[in-house]
C-alpha cells in the first residue's frame, strides 16, 4: 500500500452515466459448481502444516498486537488506512481456527473483538475518526470500514455465531448507508486516497456478505449503487473489464492490483445474488487477462515499470512480460499474490474452473512459501525474482519495534485458504484440487460418511496414492485435477489404467465406491527449461529459468558464491533438463537438485527455500552465457 504520488497526476473527473442495473429474481441466481469442506475437515500432513503452524504459533497467537489495532479506533490513527489492521489480523486467525479448532486461538478472537465492539461510536460506526469529521475520505476511512466487516464477518461465520457482532456489523452498515451514496450524500468515489479511489469501491464484498446473512434488501442496493459508480473516479473499471482492456490500462494511473481484485471479489458476490451474465462475463474477463498479462512465474504479478513506477511495485504492469526487466525494483507485492488466491478460489467455487487451481497451486508453492520468513512471523512486503528476494519494509506501522505491514497481515490468509481448496465437494462427488499428502472428510451426495487420505510426499516424489472410504457402497463421481504441468499422467484405479486422462482438465471417476478403493497418480514431474518473455527492455531477453513440476528453481547466495553469474543450462530438444535431485545443503531447504551447464553442474533449489531475509540473494531469472 505504499504511495508515491509526486509523478501521479489525478485522473480527470470525468462525467460517468449511471449504469441501469435490474436485479433479477433470485430465483436466478447461480449455484456454486463446487462447495468448501467443512470447518475441521482437511487436515494437512505434510509439507505445508509445518508453515501453517508456524504462522499460528508466531504469529497470529504470537506478536500480532490486537490491542494496539484497536486503539486506533479508540484513539484515532497517525496515518491513513491503519485501521485495516485489526480486520486483516483477525480475518486469518478466523481462517485458521475453521481450519484447527484452537481454544488458544479462539479466546484471543474473542477478546480482540469484544474490545473492537466496545469503540463503537454514537452514530454505531466503528471508525478511527469522531463522527462529526465522518466519512474521512484521505484517512482510508471506507477502506477501514471495510477490513471491520470482513473481520467481524469472518469471526461470526467460523468462530461464534454471536448476535452482538452481527449486530454490530449491521450497525457499522447503516452507517455507512446514511453517509455514502447519491447526493445529497458524499459520494463514494469521492472518498479515499488514491487518485481513483478503487480502494473505497471494495466495500462490496462485504456489503453482499451482510446480504447474504440477513436477506435485507438495502444491503444489495448499496452494492447496486457501488457497481453503478463503475469503481472508481473517473473510470469505469467494470466496463473496461468486460471490454477487456488489460490489467496494466485500467483504472487509469492508479491500476492497483489488490484493491482491484478485491473489489472483484465482491462482483462474484454480487453476480452470486443477482445472476445477472455480464458480471459473471466481466470477472473473468479480468481473471483470464490478469492470468495471462500479469502472472509471472512464481504465481504473483504487478511490478513499477515500465508502466506506473508511481505505484511503487502494486500496479499491473503487464508482468508476465516484464518480469525479466532488469529495471524493475518492485514487484509482486505479497496482498497481491494472496488476493489473487482468494479471487481464483471464489472463481474455482462457483464455476469449477480447473486452471484457477493450476494458478493457486503455482503461487502456493512459490511466491507464497517464497515471501514468508522461515520463523512464521512475517511476511515479505514484495519479492523480487532476480536479486534482494525480500523486503520488511513498506506500507505500515512500527509498534515499539516490531514492524507490521499490510503484507505481514494478508500473508498468512493464503496459508489458510490450502486447506480450504485442497479437497471440495459438488452434487455429484468430491474433488481433489491439491496433491499434498492429507486427511479430508466429508459426505456422499446421498449425505454418508466418506474419508479421503492422499498418501504421498509430493511434490519431493511425483507419486500420490488416494484411498478411498465411504461408510456405504455408493454409486458417485470422484474428481481428480490433473495439472496443467503434467504431460502424461498415470491414474490406476484398483491397480487397473484409467483412460482419457487429459492435463489442465479434471478426471471424473465414477462408479460405486467402497472401502479400500485406490487411485494411484503418477505425476510427469519434467524439469523444463524456458526462455524469458520479451519485456520492454531489451536487456531482459537473455536469460532463461528452470522449473521442475510446478517448483520454480533458483540459485541461492547462501550457498552458492556464482550464483548470478552467467550460464548455459542443457537442455535436450523439447526444452526438458535432465537434473538430478540430491540432499539439500542447508537444512532449511525443501529440494534441491544438480543441473546441467555447458560449464559443469550448478545447484539449484526452489525458489520458497531461498532464505533472504539475512541479506543473500537470489537468482531465477538465469542470465545465459
Amino acid at each position: 500500500m505504499i504511495l508515491n504520488f509526486s509523478t501521479i497526476k489525478r485522473a480527470a473527473a470525468t462525467t460517468l452515466a449511471a449504469i441501469v442495473l435490474t436485479i433479477p429474481s433470485l430465483a436466478q441466481a447461480p449455484e456454486d459448481a463446487m462447495q468448501p469442506l467443512a470447518p475441521g475437515a482437511v487436515k494437512l500432513t505434510d509439507f505445508f502444516e509445518n508453515d501453517i503452524q508456524n504462522s499460528i504459533t508466531n504469529w497470529n497467537k504470537g506478536v500480532v498486537p490486537y490491542k494496539k489495532f484497536v486503539d486506533f479506533f479508540r484513539y484515532g490513527r497517525a496515518q491513513f488506512a491503519l485501521g485495516e489492521m485489526w480486520g486483516k489480523a483477525v480475518r486469518s486467525g478466523c481462517m485458521f481456527y475453521r481450519y484447527q479448532p484452537d481454544e488458544e486461538l479462539k479466546q484471543i478472537m474473542a477478546a480482540t473483538v469484544k474490545d473492537l465492539l466496545s469503540t463503537r461510536r454514537s452514530n454505531g460506526s466503528i471508525c478511527c475518526v469522531d463522527v462529526d469529521k465522518q466519512p474521512d475520505g484521505l484517512g482510508g476511512d471506507m477502506w477501514e470500514r471495510k477490513y471491520v466487516l470482513l473481520g467481524l464477518d469472518e469471526y461470526y461465520r467460523h468462530v461464534e455465531a454471536d448476535p452482538e457482532v452481527l449486530k454490530a456489523m449491521e450497525q457499522q452498515a447503516q452507517c455507512i448507508i446514511d453517509q455514502v451514496g447519491e447526493a445529497p450524500k458524499v459520494s463514494l468515489v469521492s472518498l479515499g486516497w488514491s487518485p481513483n479511489r478503487i480502494e473505497s469501491c471494495t466495500l462490496l464484498e462485504p456489503f453482499m456478505r451482510l446480504y447474504n446473512w440477513t436477506g435485507k434488501k438495502k444491503y444489495l442496493d448499496f452494492a447496486t449503487y457501488i457497481v453503478s459508480t463503475g469503481g472508481s473516479m473517473g473510470y469505469n473499471i467494470f466496463q473496461q473489464a468486460l471490454d477487456n482492456v488489460p490489467p496494466h490500462k485500467m483504472g487509469g494511473p492508479y491500476p492497483k492490483a489488490y484493491e482491484m481484485m478485491s473489489m472483484f471479489e465482491g462482483l462474484v458476490e454480487y453476480y452470486r445474488a443477482t445472476g445477472e451474465e455480464k458480471w459473471k462475463q466481466c470477472f473473468m474477463n479480468l481473471y483470464n487477462n490478469i492470468r495471462h498479462n500479469e502472472i509471472t512465474i512464481i504465481g504473483n504479478g504487478g511490478g513499477d515499470l515500465p508502466y506506473h513506477p508511481a505505484v511503487m511495485g502494486e500496479g499491473w504492469d503487464n508482468t508476465a512480460l516484464e518480469q525479466t526487466n532488469p529495471s524493475i525494483t518492485r514487484m509482486m507485492e505479497t496482498c497481491v499474490g494472496v488476493t489473487w488466491m482468494k479471487f481464483c478460489s471464489q472463481i474455482l467455487r462457483l464455476t469449477g474452473d480447473v486452471s484457477t487451481v493450476d494458478e493457486i497451486e503455482k503461487y502456493i508453492y512459490n511466491g507464497l512459501l517464497g515471501a514468508m520468513k522461515p520463523s512464521g512471523d512475517g511476511f515479505s512486503y514484495v519479492n523480487l525474482l532476480n536479486g534482494e528476494k525480500v523486503t520488511n519494509y513498506g506500507w505500515g506501522w512500527n509498534f515499539d519495534g516490531q514492524q507490521v505491514t499490510c503484507c505481514n497481515l494478508n500473508g498468512p490468509m493464503g496459508l489458510a485458504y490450502i486447506p480450504y481448496v485442497a479437497v471440495m465437494n459438488s452434487k455429484i462427488g468430491p474433488v481433489v484440487n491439491l496433491y499434498n499428502a492429507l486427511e479430508a472428510k466429508t459426505t456422499t451426495p446421498k449425505g454418508n460418511k466418506l474419508t479421503l487420505s492422499l498418501k504421498t510426499i509430493f511434490p519431493k516424489d511425483n507419486n500420490v496414492v488416494v484411498e478411498v472410504n465411504p461408510d456405504r457402497k455408493e454409486q458417485f463421481t470422484l474428481r481428480l485435477r490433473i495439472p496443467s504441468w503434467s504431460d502424461n499422467t498415470i491414474v490406476k484405479l484398483n491397480g487397473h489404467r484409467v483412460d482419457n486422462v487429459v492435463k489442465g482438465e479434471y478426471l471424473a471417476l465414477e462408479r460405486k465406491w467402497r472401502k479400500g478403493d485406490k487411485i494411484e497418480l503418477t505425476f510427469d514431474m519434467k524439469c523444463r527449461l524456458i526462455d524469458a518473455p520479451k519485456s520492454s527492455n531489451r536487456d531482459g531477453d537473455n536469460f532463461q529459468a528452470v522449473i521442475y513440476g510446478p517448483i520454480v528453481l533458483a540459485r541461492d547466495e547462501n550457498t552458492d558464491a556464482d550464483y548470478n553469474k552467467p550460464v548455459q543450462v542443457i537442455a535436450n530438444a523439447e526444452g526438458l533438463v535432465d537434473i538430478k535431485r540430491t540432499n539439500p545443503t542447508l537444512a532449511t531447504t525443501r529440494q534441491e537438485f544438480i543441473v546441467p551447464t555447458t560449464d559443469g553442474d550448478i545447484r539449484m533449489i526452489d525458489y520458497a527455500s531461498v532464505n533472504g531475509w539475512n541479506g543473500k540473494k537470489v537468482c531465477t531469472w538465469l542470465p545465459k552465457k
